[in-house]
């Protein structure tokens, strides 16, 4: 089942929407998580990951390189973006969600390299390469979306 935009661009898929919409929340909250760190709100980070510390998860967070702090700032404002120009169907929305996953790469690298102390389980083994996954799947998603003419 496909919808038409206009004439000159070819039909969108349903799945785009789907897509689209799921990236657009899930980069939401990658923001959302961001700012509450930044913003050092350690009831945030406490429901988080209630088993750490949220004072010594700051102090690795404020550790961290400059490149792999922009790093993770670019993960996940650009995957935003890219997210929203997904749903406008702008054919910018694959070097977009490229940067993201090269963000996401150089940030959560970052972190996997050099874990913090007593941080382990889910949230510190397998949401990294979730995260990863996720923004790789976006950018391919977006680049055969191009491909096949639906993004303009």
């Amino acid at each position: 089942m496909a919808t038409t935009i206009d004439g000159d661009r070819s039909a969108t898929p349903v799945h785009l929407w789907i897509v689209g919409l799921l990236a657009t929340l899930w980069n939401a909250f990658g923001c959302y998580d961001y700012l509450m760190t930044r913003m050092r709100n350690t009831d945030y980070l406490k429901s988080m990951m209630p088993d750490v510390d949220p004072n010594a998860m700051l102090a690795y967070v404020d550790s961290m390189p400059v490149w792999a702090a922009a790093g993770w700032g670019l993960g996940v404002w650009v995957g935003l973006a890219g997210s929203l120009l997904l749903l406008t169907r702008s054919r910018h929305a694959v070097w977009t969600l490229g940067l993201s996953f090269v963000g996401a790469v150089v940030g959560i690298g970052y972190q996997l390299m050099n874990p913090m102390a007593g941080m382990s389980g889910g949230m510190a083994t397998v949401m990294p390469i979730v995260v990863i996954v996720v923004a790789l799947a976006l950018f391919l998603y977006a680049r055969a979306m191009a491909r096949k003419g639906v993004l303009a």
